[in-house]
């Protein structure tokens, strides 16, 4: 196993004091390995809302810090602070990235993206009993309620990954590309792999509007209609 799952980044700032007292006050106490992870899994994903309205374009938008006090994110940046509360707690963590058709997403969303393809889509493996373990933070519960999906739940020995399908039996996820792993947030790559994907005038209009409204877009995702 590479000792850097196990080291802070100035992303993945495992280090940093309020990653390392809301890890400990997250475990409280629990020695159990496996059961450290699952207590940190939750605590991200229904701790921190899920918005896709959210920078992506610099290494503060993703660094573990600003995401835990921001209390928001996308997945990625979800997935960013669970690594980095894994590693605070000695659990050998690591990011990884795929693609993933969103048959479920919102009208304003798909507007907005121009396609219902999410590149890089990210997500957290703990290295648990000899073997690296899925665990995808990204959506709380009150979003999976909203779009009558059940939240993904985790049990540290099986991969959790997105579901095929809703409560109704309608296409929510399909996986079509693995992207790879990484023991940082490879922004340069994820932001070129957008612009590829959407367009470069389209992603750059993105950061113009970041960049005018003060990081803050104005759309509300939990608003939006459900397609």
């Amino acid at each position: 196993m590479d000792k850097r799952y196990l080291l802070a980044t100035p992303i993945i700032d495992s280090d940093h004091g309020t990653i390392t007292e809301h890890a400990m006050n997250t475990i409280n106490g629990t020695k159990d390995t496996i059961e450290r992870a699952v207590k940190l899994y939750y605590a991200v994903r229904d701790g921190i809302w899920y918005t896709p309205y959210y920078p992506f374009y610099l290494a503060e938008h993703y660094r573990a810090s600003n995401v835990l006090k921001n209390g928001r994110g996308y997945c990625v940046c979800k997935a960013s602070l669970l690594c980095a509360l894994g590693r605070a707690c000695g659990i050998p963590s690591r990011v990884g990235f795929a693609s993933v058709r969103n048959h479920l997403a919102t009208k304003e969303l798909i507007e907005f993206m121009g396609s219902d393809l999410f590149v890089y889509h990210g997500f957290t493996e703990f290295y648990l009993e000899g073997k690296w373990i899925k665990a995808t933070p990204a959506f709380n519960v009150e979003l999976c309620n909203r779009h009558n999906v059940a939240p993904l739940e985790f049990n540290g020995r099986e991969d959790s990954i997105f579901q095929p399908y809703n409560l109704e039996k309608i296409q929510f996820m399909e996986y079509v590309a693995d992207l790879g792993t990484y023991a940082d947030i490879p922004v340069d790559i994820i932001v070129a792999a957008w612009k590829e994907a959407y367009g470069k005038e389209r992603v750059n209009g993105w950061i113009r509007e970041f960049e005018t409204s003060g990081k803050i877009t104005g759309r509300d995702f939990y608003a939006e209609e459900v397609l």
